[in-house]
C-alpha cells in the first residue's frame, strides 16, 4: 500500500475505488485549467499546420520533414527527467508560464522570419528544437499540477479528462490552423497564434496551486542526470511502475506518430472513396477517437484504474492499429481507428495515472518525467519502426508488424508482472513461516506469551 495515496503497490490495483463521473471538473480551477490546456494544444499544432506548410513551401527538403518530427519529440527522450526534477523543485506555476512563453516567442520568432524573407534551414531547426522543449517543460509541471487541483482520489478523471482536452486541441488544430493559413496568411497567421496561448498563461499567474500545495514541502533534492539515475533505479525495485512505463513505451515505440505519417500513403489504396475524401475521414477519426474515448470512459466509469485494464486498453490499441494497416475499405478503417484512439486514451491515462499515485512524494516529478521519456521520446523510434522499415517492406507491413510486435510486448509485460508476483507470494510466505517458527521457538522458551496473528 502506498503509504502516501492509498493506492495498493501489487498487482491488480482492482480494489481502486472509481471516483465519481466528471469528478475533476467539481474544482474550478480545474474546470479553467482543461479549458486553458485544450487551447494551447491547439495552438501548438495551429503552429505545426502553419510552419510545416511554409518549411515545404520553400525549401522541398524531405530531410527538414524528417527533422520536423525528430526535433519536436527529442527533448521528451533527452530532458524529461530534468523537466521533471524541475517541478519537483520549483513553483510549476511558474514553469508552465515558462513553457507557454518559450511557445509564444517561438511563434514570433517564425512570424519576423516569415515577414522579412530571411529564414533559413538552420533557424528553422533551432525553433523546431525550442518548440519541442516548451513541451516538454510543460509536461510534468501539468501533471502535478492536476493532482494539485483534485487531490489522489480525483486524479483519474483529471488525468483522463486533460488527456480528453488535449485530444480535442490536437483535431481542432488543423482547422484553426488552415483557416488562419487561408484566411490570414503564414505571417499575420502565425502572430494570432500567439494569442490562442494566452488563457493559460495567464490562469498560471492567478490560480493559488502551485503543484505542491497538497503535498507540502517542495523537494529540495539535487537536479541533474546522476540524479535521474538514482531515480531510476528507485523504480525499477517496483514491477507495477515500470510495467506501466514500459506499456506507455511500447505504443509510443512501435505506433506513435508513425500511424499519422503512414496514413495519406494508405489512404490513397481505400476503395469506396477518392485518396483526398479517404483521407480526410481518417484524419478526422483520428482525433474523433481519443475526444470520444475520454467522454465515454470518464461518463460510463465501466473502465476501473487496473493494471489488467492497462494491458487490455495498450493490446486493443496494438491490434486495431495493425487491422486498419490492412483495411482497404475507408469506413472500416476509420471505425477502427476510432475504436484505436479509445483504447490508447483509456492506456496513457490508466498507465500515467498509476505511476503519478505510486512515486514517492518527493520525486513525484521526475518519476514523471521518466514516464515522459517513455510516452513521448520513444515517439522518435517510430520513424525507424514504420517509416524506414515502410522503404523496404511498404508502409501497410511496416505498420501491422510493428502494431502486432506492441501486442507482444504487453504480453510480456503481463508475463513479467505474473513472474513477480509469483516470486514476493514465495519469499513473503517463506519469511512469514520463518516469523512464525521463530515466535514459536521463542514461546517454547518462555520468551513470549502467544504466536502473532496470521492475516
Amino acid at each position: 500500500m502506498c503509504a502516501a495515496c492509498g493506492v495498493p503497490t501489487h498487482v491488480p490495483l482492482d480494489d481502486v475505488g472509481q471516483p465519481a463521473k466528471f469528478a475533476a471538473l467539481r474544482n474550478p480551477s480545474c474546470r479553467i485549467y482543461l479549458l486553458g490546456g485544450a487551447l494551447a494544444m491547439m495552438a501548438d499544432n495551429v503552429e505545426h499546420v502553419i510552419t510545416y506548410w511554409v518549411l515545404w513551401e520553400k525549401f522541398h527538403s524531405p530531410a527538414l520533414t524528417g527533422f520536423e518530427v525528430f526535433s519536436h519529440w527529442l527533448p521528451f527522450l533527452l530532458l524529461s527527467p530534468y523537466f521533471g526534477a524541475l517541478a519537483d523543485r520549483h513553483d510549476c506555476r511558474k514553469l508552465i508560464q515558462g513553457a507557454q512563453l518559450l511557445f509564444m516567442s517561438v511563434s514570433a520568432c517564425w512570424g519576423l522570419l516569415f515577414a522579412t524573407g530571411t529564414l533559413r534551414v538552420w533557424n528553422a531547426c533551432v525553433l523546431l528544437v525550442l518548440h519541442g522543449m516548451a513541451g516538454a517543460i510543460w509536461m510534468p509541471a501539468e501533471q502535478l499540477m492536476l493532482e494539485d487541483f483534485v487531490g489522489p482520489a480525483d486524479l483519474p478523471s483529471a488525468i483522463r479528462l486533460n488527456s480528453t482536452a488535449r485530444s480535442l486541441g490536437i483535431l481542432l488544430g488543423p482547422v484553426v490552423g488552415s483557416a488562419l493559413l487561408l484566411g490570414l496568411g503564414p505571417e499575420r497567421g502565425i502572430f494570432c497564434n500567439i494569442a490562442i496561448y494566452l488563457p493559460l498563461t495567464v490562469l498560471m499567474a492567478r490560480t493559488k496551486y502551485t503543484g505542491h500545495t497538497r503535498g507540502g514541502i517542495i523537494a529540495r533534492q539535487r537536479v541533474g542526470a546522476l540524479a535521474a539515475l538514482r531515480v531510476f533505479r528507485e523504480v525499477s525495485k517496483d514491477r507495477v511502475i515500470v510495467a506501466m512505463i514500459v506499456l506507455a513505451g511500447l505504443g509510443s515505440f512501435f505506433v506513435g506518430s508513425a500511424i499519422q505519417t503512414a496514413m495519406p500513403a494508405i489512404a490513397t489504396s481505400m476503395d469506396g472513396a477518392s485518396g483526398g475524401t479517404a483521407y480526410g475521414v481518417l484524419l478526422f477519426a483520428n482525433g474523433l477517437g481519443g475526444v470520444l474515448g475520454g467522454l465515454l470512459l470518464e461518463g460510463t466509469g465501466w473502465l476501473r484504474l487496473s493494471v489488467r485494464a492497462a494491458m487490455w486498453s495498450t493490446a486493443v490499441y496494438g491490434l486495431s492499429s495493425a487491422l486498419f494497416a490492412f483495411s482497404h475499405d475507408y469506413l472500416v478503417a476509420a471505425l477502427l481507428l476510432v475504436v484505436g484512439g479509445i483504447a490508447n486514451l483509456a492506456a496513457m491515462s490508466i498507465t500515467q495515472t498509476v505511476v503519478q499515485l505510486l512515486a514517492p512524494r518527493e520525486k513525484r516529478g521526475q518519476v514523471v518525467g521518466l514516464y515522459g521519456v517513455a510516452a513521448n521520446g520513444l515517439r522518435i523510434g517510430s520513424g525507424f519502426t514504420v517509416g524506414l522499415l515502410g522503404a523496404v517492406f511498404g508502409l501497410r507491413v511496416s505498420l501491422g508488424v510493428s502494431a502486432l510486435a506492441m501486442v507482444a510486448g504487453t504480453a510480456v509485460v503481463a508475463g513479467y508482472l505474473a513472474l513477480g508476483t509469483r516470486r514476493r507470494g514465495a519469499r513473503e510466505l517463506a519469511a512469514e513461516q520463518a516469523e512464525v517458527a521463530e515466535v514459536a521457538d521463542a514461546a517454547q522458551r518462555g520468551e513470549v506469551a502467544e504466536l502473532p496473528e496470521m492475516p
